[in-house]
């Protein structure tokens, strides 16, 4: 008897902590770090006490939150830093960039902004632009970055896509890969011989009655 009620208060506790990531990943996604840890405890469908016994602080809800992306985006630069083709891996490495940060809000205000929570994210920032400056550093001796381009100018692209952020739910990754399309052509020195690569599909933004160029 014993040892099945302490295996229900395990699954309990598990279920638990399943449901506050879960919903820490809605919460936060959608709305930013800004949004109230009470919030997601009500949308996990759990007390703030349940909530702070398994994470007592924001930063360590955040940081769970996320693991998945920080993988994803540690996988990014290592995989552009291994390609043999500079500039594609430079393109791959921004495109990457990009959805991830489209996908969730709060992955995007983690990795760009100050917050006293994200101080783990920090240092995921830092490594990743050192991978670009590096890649941009071997893509313009190939001639087909421009000579001009600074790791400042990814930062500076990174903050115009937060804007992505306010675009309806549904199109949010068709904006993000049309605006990095656009944004890689500006940091490329010229185009490609012959016919330039189509761009992703536009997004639907404009209500279905605007008028205007289709």
């Amino acid at each position: 008897m014993t040892v099945h009620v302490t295996r229900t208060v395990r699954s309990d506790v598990r279920d638990n902590r399943a449901r506050i990531l879960t919903a820490a990943r809605a919460v936060f996604g959608e709305k930013g770090l800004g949004a109230p840890m009470r919030e997601v405890a009500r949308h996990a469908g759990v007390g703030p006490a349940t909530l702070y016994r398994h994470f007592p602080t924001k930063q360590e809800l955040i940081v769970e939150t996320f693991a998945e992306q920080r993988r994803a985006c540690h996988t990014a630069v290592r995989d552009a830093l291994a390609d043999a083709d500079p500039w594609h891996g430079f393109r791959s490495l921004v495109e990457r960039i990009c959805e991830l940060h489209a996908h969730s809000r709060g992955f995007a205000d983690a990795f760009m902004t100050a917050f006293p929570e994200t101080m783990d994210f920090a240092a995921d920032r830092e490594r990743t632009l050192r991978a670009v400056a590096e890649l941009a550093r071997r893509a313009q001796r190939t001639g087909r970055l421009r000579p001009d381009f600074v790791v400042d100018d990814l930062v500076l692209m990174l903050m115009a896509h937060q804007g992505v952020q306010d675009t309806p739910h549904a199109a949010r990754i068709t904006a993000s890969r049309r605006f990095a399309a656009y944004v890689i052509e500006a940091f490329r020195t010229a185009p490609d011989a012959g016919e330039p690569a189509p761009l992703p599909p536009a997004p639907r933004l404009r209500p279905a009655h605007s008028s205007g160029t289709s």
